[in-house]
C-alpha cells in the first residue's frame, strides 16, 4: 500500500509538532511505503515576501519564486532531521528533484507532468520521500511556485503519478464541515463528501481545500482524505460517491453577498426553494443561478450571515423540517 499524506504550516510549527508530525509519519509506515509533502512553517512565505519588499518594490517574479520556495525547503529537512533522529529513514526532496515539471508561469505555475523515478528509487531504499510542495521547475531550468494551496496540489499530483491507495491532507481542522464552523457553530462534520461537490463548494470560496487540488483528484479519481494533526479524528474521505450516498445538498458556503449550496440536488427546483425561504425570512434576493452541482443566490452583504443561516438550518440540516 502506497499513501501520500501532506502536512500544513500549522501541523510543522515548532520542533514539539515536527515530533508529532513525525510520529504520525512513522504510524502510517507501518506496513505501507509513504510518500510525504510539506508547506512552509506558519508565516514564513509572508515573511519572505516582506522581506523581498523590503528591498525592492516589484521584486521579479523569478527572484521572488527562488526565494519564497525555501520556506518549504527549511520545513523538509527540519522534518527529515527529525524523522532520522527517531530512527526513520527519510529524505528530503525539492520539487524539481521529485521530478514536477511546470510551465514557465512564476507564482502560479501549473504542473505539466511529474516524474516519479527519484521518489520511487528512495522508496526502494527503504526510505520516506519528503517532498516540498508548492513548488517545481519549468524547462528553462527556473524554480516555479504554484500559487495559493500550492502544497495541496502538489500532494494530489503525486498521488495521482504514483498512482497511490489514499492521499491524506493533514490540516489544523479535522474535516469537512456543513458550513463554516467560525460562522455557523452548527455546522455538521462530514464523515464523506462527493469530489464533485467539493470542488463546488472550492471554486465558490471555501478555503479547506484548494480548487486546483480538488479538481486533480476528480480528474486522477484519486481518493481524498481531511484530517486533522492536533487532534485524533476520523476526518472527511472527499471521493466520488454512489448517488445514492450523496447529500442532495451537502454544504454551503459564502463571500461577499454570494451564497453557494453544492449537491446533486443543486437544480432549479432547490433553487428556487432556497429563494422563497429567503423572501419570506425578508432577505431579499437580488440574482441566482445554477453551476455544476451547485446553485448561487446573491443577497446584501449584510444578509450575507443571516441568510446563510437560514438556509444551512432549513435546507442542509434539517430538509424535511
Amino acid at each position: 500500500m502506497l499513501l501520500v499524506q501532506k502536512f500544513g504550516g500549522s501541523s510543522l510549527a515548532d520542533a514539539e509538532r515536527l515530533r508529532h508530525v513525525a510520529e504520525l509519519c512513522r504510524k502510517s509506515r507501518e506496513g505501507s511505503e509513504l510518500v510525504v509533502v510539506v508547506s512552509a512553517m506558519g508565516g514564513t512565505t509572508d515573511a519572505l515576501t516582506g522581506r523581498a519588499r523590503e528591498l525592492s518594490r516589484e521584486p521579479s517574479a523569478r527572484e521572488l519564486d527562488a526565494l519564497v520556495t525555501t520556506g518549504e525547503q527549511q520545513s523538509a529537512a527540519l522534518l527529515v532531521m527529525t524523522m532520522e533522529a527517531m530512527g526513520l529513514p527519510a529524505v528530503s526532496l525539492t520539487g524539481w528533484q521529485a521530478g514536477i515539471l511546470t510551465d514557465a508561469r512564476h507564482s502560479d505555475g501549473e504542473i505539466l507532468v511529474i516524474d516519479p523515478r527519484r521518489i520511487r528509487l528512495e522508496l526502494s531504499r527503504g526510505r520516506v520521500p519528503v517532498v516540498t510542495g508548492f513548488q517545481g521547475v519549468c524547462t528553462a531550468g527556473d524554480i516555479t511556485s504554484l500559487g495559493r494551496g500550492g502544497s495541496d496540489t502538489t500532494a494530489v499530483a503525486l498521488a495521482a503519478a504514483l498512482e497511490a491507495d489514499a492521499c491524506d491532507i493533514y490540516t489544523d481542522v479535522d474535516g469537512i464541515y456543513t458550513a463554516d464552523p467560525r460562522l455557523l457553530p452548527e455546522a455538521r462534520r462530514l464523515a464523506a463528501i462527493d469530489t464533485r461537490d467539493m470542488l463546488a463548494l472550492s471554486r465558490a470560496g471555501s478555503k479547506v481545500l484548494h480548487p486546483k487540488s480538488v479538481e486533480l483528484a476528480l480528474a486522477g479519481n484519486v481518493p481524498l482524505r481531511l484530517l486533522s494533526s492536533f487532534e485524533l479524528s476520523e476526518g472527511t474521505e472527499i471521493m466520488l460517491l454512489p448517488e445514492s450516498a450523496r447529500a442532495r445538498l451537502a454544504g454551503i458556503t459564502g463571500r461577499g453577498g454570494r451564497i453557494t449550496l453544492a449537491g446533486r440536488g443543486a437544480d432549479a427546483h432547490a433553487l428556487s426553494e432556497a429563494a422563497l425561504k429567503l423572501s419570506r425570512a425578508g432577505i431579499a434576493v437580488l440574482d441566482g443561478g445554477l453551476g455544476d452541482n451547485s446553485l448561487t443566490l446573491a443577497v446584501e452583504p449584510d444578509a450575507l450571515l443571516p441568510a446563510m443561516r437560514l438556509l444551512h438550518r432549513e435546507m442542509i440540516l434539517n430538509p424535511e423540517g
